[in-house]
């Protein structure tokens, strides 16, 4: 079966900023683009990890 690649960005939704991906997963919504980012980053890490990349 093939993996399914976690593709994460950033949509603005007013002055909100939320982490999205590829798979379906939303992150919080953040006033920090960073602390948005960084909530992507930490799912692409975490979902690789289960899928066994």
């Amino acid at each position: 079966m093939a993996q399914q690649e976690h593709r994460t960005t950033t949509v603005e939704q007013g002055p909100f900023c939320i982490a999205r991906c590829s798979c379906g997963w939303r992150g919080p919504a953040r006033r920090a683009r960073s602390q948005a980012r960084t909530d992507a980053a930490g799912h692409a890490a975490t979902a690789d990890g289960l899928d066994g990349s």
